[in-house]
């Protein structure tokens, strides 16, 4: 079955700016599709790692991406299809919680290229 890597963008803000119910129940899908095999996380501040040429790393604390909604969490989950993948991310707290959600489709894996 394909897999998608969905990114949850939002911000305090949103979050306690949506009903507490509707809040609990965004909360509660999570749960459902962690029971359900997805893994669901929340993110800290990242770290971007360069290494041109393979001649020496170097780091630079916070994200690359700038965007009008930090980066909140993510999940790699299980679908048929980028349809599928849509419906079940639509009840989560980014979704509903006036952020929004991406969802990747994953169209190749290290693993495939060494089979």
């Amino acid at each position: 079955m394909p897999t998608f890597l969905t990114i949850g963008y939002g911000d305090r803000k949103g979050y306690e700016g949506t009903d507490p119910e509707l809040r609990d129940k965004a909360h509660a899908h999570d749960t459902w599709l962690a029971s359900r095999g997805a893994v669901i996380g929340a993110v800290g501040t990242p770290t971007q790692v360069r290494n041109p040429k393979g001649t020496g790393v170097s780091t630079t604390n916070g994200a690359y991406m700038q965007t009008d909604l930090p980066i909140a969490g993510f999940a790699l989950l299980e679908a048929a299809t980028i349809e599928e993948a849509v419906d079940l991310v639509a009840g989560t707290p980014c979704a509903v919680a006036h952020g929004v959600v991406e969802v990747w489709p994953i169209v190749k894996t290290v693993e495939e290229d060494n089979v």
